[in-house]
């Protein structure tokens, strides 16, 4: 494992700052009582892409973190599912080579499949069992809401993630495009 590197811990910072900043001031209420369709996930899922599963885990971690301190309390099962959401999608999306500044329609399909395992695994699976482990919330009202926040969060994600993949992959230099041409 790489170690963690100034740029690393750079990227968790602002990870953490543009989630709290995204999650606490860019609100779009739901439907569901206490579910908000978020921004900052497809945020997360960029930066867990670009710097890693380490990145992503810290960055959700410490900007959920951050977004319930300041407004509803702490809720640790939403905020560990968050930290686990960005570090499954730092390691199933650690082969894009976005660093080529590469970022194919393949990479997109991959990209998308994957946020959508995470965002099934982490609102649906994971957060609900939390919470009825920690807090002994009624099964019925967390089932809804984690099927409300998986939706949301797969939509959001697909658009904000995915445009913001494809723009940082653009604005990398192609692969090879600075050899000398002979």
């Amino acid at each position: 494992m790489k170690s963690f590197s100034v740029k690393s811990i750079v990227a968790t910072g602002i990870g953490a700052a543009l989630f709290f900043v995204l999650g606490r001031f860019v609100i779009i209420p739901s439907p569901v009582p206490n579910t908000n369709i978020n921004l900052q996930y497809g945020l997360l899922a960029f930066l867990s892409a670009v710097y890693g599963p380490a990145v992503g885990l810290l960055s959700g971690l410490i900007g959920h973190v951050l977004v319930d301190l300041t407004s509803y309390g702490l809720w640790w099962s939403w905020e560990i599912a968050t930290g686990l959401f960005g570090l499954a999608m730092g390691f199933l999306t650690r082969k894009l080579t976005l660093e080529d500044g590469e970022f194919s329609k393949h990479d997109a399909i991959k990209f998308n499949v994957s946020h959508i395992l995470c965002h099934l695994a982490a609102w649906v699976v994971i957060a609900p069992a939390l919470d009825v482990l920690i807090y002994q919330e009624p099964t019925d009202k967390i089932i809804v809401q984690g099927l409300v926040a998986a939706t949301s969060n797969i939509i959001t994600t697909a658009i904000v993630g995915t445009l913001l993949l494809f723009a940082y992959a653009a604005a990398k230099p192609k692969k090879g495009s600075l050899k000398k041409e002979k």
